[in-house]
């Protein structure tokens, strides 16, 4: 499971504000002494010959401004990455999401790209959720999202390894999948978007990039909670009116640059998961 983002900048920017926060290029000229215009100062000129490049200046300015209004802003050098994908391919689309569920879990996606984009974001939540370490609650999950003539072989490989004393021990918990008394396991995936690589009126192929909340919670805690970052590629079949897996791919990423924030807590980090409730994703 997995997490984070950013970017450095030369001194030309503050780190805080972004780069060129402004809109403006800042840029640091040669110091010349006793000059306070760091160099940048040039010689006189007649008062006309200023007026006339002032008035120069502004008539650019103005062709510019309206040339970007009637392109949508867009610059004539961006022709190469026209036909890239722009973000908003993962904004919402304004319908309504699900309203079913089945075994807890979202249900009922619409037989389009955008429902199928929704059902594997969702899906995503459920796989990485800490019930996929109790066996009646993997059971559930595994059933509610798994195509049936999937499901039954997945759940036989999915018990061989969370059940597993050894796996179950590394990430600290007992062989009942259940976290030491004093402490909390936390497993959560937050979706960040969603690609759909290829879809038909059966099948459907759909990337979702998520960050992944995962460790235990408490003072005694040998395995504090981590962020990572991971997208897994789902490959999705229309079954009994519903988008169903058949199949994934994970890979690590992409992973953005941490920031330099101060963890939180054990208690903190506890108190968080129990207080905020996950969400049901729809395009």
């Amino acid at each position: 499971m997995s997490r984070s983002d950013g970017h450095g900048y030369g001194d030309s920017a503050r780190a805080d504000d972004g780069p060129y926060a402004d809109g403006q290029t800042r840029t640091r000229l040669p110091d010349r002494p006793g000059d306070p215009y760091g160099g940048a100062r040039r010689g006189g000129r007649s008062s006309s010959r200023s007026l006339i490049t002032v008035v120069a200046v502004v008539v650019l300015l103005i062709a510019a401004i309206a040339f970007a209004n009637r392109s949508g802003g867009r610059s004539p050098a961006a022709g190469g990455n026209a036909d890239k994908p722009k973000a908003a391919a993962t904004a919402a689309t304004g319908k309504q999401p699900v309203h079913t569920k089945s075994g807890g879990i979202p249900s009922g996606f619409a037989h389009d790209e955008q429902g199928a984009q929704s059902a594997a974001a969702n899906y995503s939540v459920a796989l990485g959720s800490a019930d996929m370490f109790q066996a009646d609650q993997r059971h559930r999950i595994v059933n509610a999202v798994y195509a049936p003539e999937v499901a039954a072989r997945r759940q036989s490989d999915l018990d061989s390894a969370y059940s597993s004393e050894k796996f179950l021990s590394n990430i600290g918990l007992n062989k009942d999948g259940h976290a030491p008394a004093g402490q909390t396991f936390i497993s959560r995936v937050v979706p960040v978007g969603t690609k759909i690589t290829s879809v038909s009126s059966r099948e459907a192929t759909v990337a979702v990039w998520y960050t992944s909340l995962f460790g235990l919670s408490g003072e005694a805690s040998t395995n504090p909670v981590t962020e990572s970052w991971y997208t897994t590629t789902y490959r999705l079949t229309w079954v009994d009116n519903d988008w169903k897996i058949t199949d994934f791919q994970q890979e690590d990423g992409p992973v953005p640059v941490g920031r330099d924030q101060k963890a939180s807590t054990a208690d903190d980090m506890t108190k968080a998961v129990e207080e905020y409730g996950g969400f049901t994703y729809a395009r």
